[in-house]
């Protein structure tokens, strides 16, 4: 799910900071905003567009971070809505339902964790591609 590879050059103290920074932002807006997903994609969006015109390393994982950010308020939106639809509605709770937040618990955890470890690896300089995400960043955030 992740790899570290080799960047184009070495990053300095400044970026590596600002690029575990965007990492951080969605945790930080995690424990804020817990009940609305958007809170998540909103904080890490306005995180990139502060830093969008910023070095390489630095645009590049604040993208990383937003895909990430934009893919989970897909699956976390439906859990939400869907678990608000059998409080307030006769809606019954069925294996789908239980079979679906655990899912969406599952890559939650995993997404979670992996924010962690790679804003720890990024704060150190080593540049963090995460599967998917990373070939995706690559295609949208280009060097200048």
């Amino acid at each position: 799910m992740i790899s570290v590879q080799p960047f184009s050059y070495a990053p300095s103290e400044h970026e590596a900071e600002k690029a575990s920074n965007s990492y951080l932002m969605s945790l930080i807006a995690v424990i804020a905003g817990l009940p609305l997903p958007i809170i998540n994609l909103i904080a890490t969006l306005i995180f990139y567009i502060g830093n969008r015109k910023g070095t390489y390393f630095v645009r590049w994982h604040c993208t990383q971070a937003l895909l990430s950010q934009f893919s989970m308020l897909f699956m976390n939106s439906a859990a939400f809505w869907w678990t608000v639809s059998i409080l307030f509605r006769n809606e019954s709770v069925s294996n789908l339902y239980i079979s679906y937040i655990f899912t969406v618990l599952l890559f939650n955890l995993t997404e979670f964790i992996g924010t962690i470890y790679t804003a720890i690896q990024s704060r150190k300089g080593i540049h963090v591609e995460w599967f998917f995400y990373g070939r995706l960043t690559h295609f949208i955030c280009k060097p200048s």
